[in-house]
Order: C-alpha cells, then sequence, then structure tokens
C-alpha cells in the first residue's frame, strides 16, 4: 500500500517533537514559528495546497570542547520515505574538512532503510563522527599558519644616485614608498640616497617607477633579504619614509648643486644599525662629523 504525504508529515511532526524534547533549552533548534502550524493546518484540511517543507538547524556541541556544529535540515514532503537534505557545518571546520564531512553523512544516511525516521541518527552520527574533522581542520590551519609564518620575508634596497635634485622626482620617490607601504628614507642632494624596506614584490615595483623612464645616474647598490617567523614590521629599521635633510657644503646657485654632508649621513646610518652601508654606498670608510 502506498504511503501519502499526509502520512509523511505525520511522522515528520512526529519526529520534530522527540527532537524538541532531546534539546529543550532555547537555541538549541531554530525552527520557523509558523513552520509546525502550516503543517497542522493541511492535516486538518488535506485539500489545500502542501504546506512549505519542514525546514530547520540543530546546533550541536561535539567533544570535550564543545565545539559548535550545526546540522542544518530540509525535509522532502514525501520523508521518510524518500532522504532528507543535510548539511553540516562549523565555524572551526575549513572548506574542505567541511565537504568530506557532509559527504560521509550523506552517505551514511542513504544507506538507512527508506521509510525509517533518520534525523535522530543524523544527530547522533554527527556528534560521533565531527571530531576527526575538526581535528584536521586545527591541524591544517596550524600548518598554513606556520608556512605563512616562514614565507614572510623583508627585502630593503639601497639605492644610490649621483644627485637628486628636482622637486617632481622627490614627489615621485615618495608617493611611491607611501603607495606600497615602503619605509625608509630619501637624502637629497650630491650624492643622493635611497633605501627602501619592505615586501619584495613592493620593492621591486617602486624600483621599476622610479628608474623609468630616464633616470640614468641611479644603481641598486646592495639588498637584504631577511626571513621571519613573525611580522616583517618587527625588522624595519625606519618607522616611516624619512625626508633627510643635513647641512650641505657648495654652492647654492642655479644648479643647487651642493654636497651633503657625508659624516652627518654616516651618523644617522649608525643610528639606524647601518654603518656599514656607507663603505658599500661610496666606496670608502665615513668619519663623523665634527
Amino acid at each position: 500500500m502506498a504511503v501519502t504525504v499526509k502520512e509523511c508529515l505525520e511522522l515528520q511532526l512526529l519526529e520534530v517533537e522527540m527532537l524538541l524534547s532531546m534539546f529543550p533549552k532555547r537555541g538549541e533548534i531554530r525552527l520557523d514559528e509558523d513552520a509546525v502550524p502550516s503543517i497542522q493546518r493541511y492535516l486538518r484540511n488535506a485539500d489545500g495546497a502542501l504546506p512549505p517543507q519542514l525546514e530547520y538547524c540543530i546546533a550541536l556541541d561535539v567533544g570535550e570542547a564543545k565545539v559548535k556544529v550545526e546540522l542544518q535540515v530540509l525535509l522532502p514532503h514525501m520523508y521518510p520515505q524518500v532522504a532528507p537534505q543535510l548539511f553540516a557545518r562549523s565555524d572551526a571546520l575549513h572548506r574542505q574538512q567541511q565537504l568530506q564531512l557532509n559527504t560521509h553523512l550523506t552517505s551514511h544516511i542513504s544507506s538507512l532503510d527508506s521509510g525509517d525516521l533518520r534525523i535522530c541518527e543524523a544527530v547522533q552520527w554527527v556528534k560521533d563522527n565531527s571530531l576527526p574533522y575538526l581535528e584536521n581542520s586545527k591541524i591544517s590551519s596550524e600548518c598554513a599558519s606556520k608556512e605563512a609564518r616562514v614565507k614572510e620575508t623583508l627585502h630593503r634596497m639601497w639605492i644610490y644616485s649621483h644627485h637628486i635634485y628636482r622637486q617632481e622626482l622627490r614627489k615621485k620617490i615618495f608617493d611611491s614608498a607611501k603607495k606600497l607601504n615602503l619605509t625608509g628614507f630619501c637624502l637629497t642632494g650630491k650624492p643622493g640616497v635611497i633605501c627602501v624596506e619592505g615586501l619584495q614584490e613592493n620593492c621591486e615595483e617602486f624600483w621599476h617607477v622610479i628608474r623609468y623612464p630616464n633616470w640614468k645616474h641611479i644603481s641598486c647598490k646592495h639588498v637584504d633579504n631577511i626571513e621571519t617567523e613573525g611580522s616583517i614590521d618587527n625588522l624595519r629599521l625606519f618607522h616611516g619614509f624619512e625626508d633627510l635633510q643635513f647641512q650641505a657644503h657648495g654652492s647654492y646657485g642655479l644648479r643647487n648643486d651642493y654636497h651633503m654632508d657625508l659624516g652627518q649621513f654616516l651618523e644617522f646610518l649608525k643610528q639606524h644599525q647601518s654603518g656599514h652601508i656607507f663603505q658599500i654606498l661610496f666606496g670608502f670608510e665615513g668619519k663623523f662629523s665634527d
């Protein structure tokens, strides 16, 4: 004898009553307030339109840590003669672990006999079987986090130019450093020196932007690459991008052809743990300014 929709809906209401007695606390089962009454109205008058499919969510505590896993339930009108639609989700699960959990949940529920109420069985299965997926998700997260930390590298470029005078060029240097989140400094005058530090791709983009199209008297003298398990910000020698202004020697004529006081510059480098760079930039050891 064929089972009718009315009989299936009666069984669905019976199962909901069982679940509400199992999860009496507020919020453990989320169910639309009109879901059950709409089915009850249909059962009193089966000649009307079918009610909306019964849909609810059960909040479960899994393991000793009581990790929250939600079981979302959608019941076709002919459930339990046909399989329910179930989906388990948790903020503690990565997408891959959540996919695996639901694949195995669906396989288990589909193996049960049609006609049997299966939501209580699904609840118990999720409670008994979610923990390995949660642990694998935690391990994956820790490995990904560790991998990300290992790959954090600070890139620092020391750039030398015959001179840096033009205002439009200086504006280009400072605008690019700010845009690319680079710290360091620009020493204006003759010679000109630039230091930028940050992510490698940002430093290389800065180098490309300021060199082209026609800056000929410029070269990158030295590069530092420092790997860290933490943030590269902890390795920065400079807090911002500084405009270095030192006492100048020479003429302030039409070309502003003046030499910066390299003794003051050496002091600045030593204050930022970079005194060794002076010889790399200029080819001789520096002396402090009087």
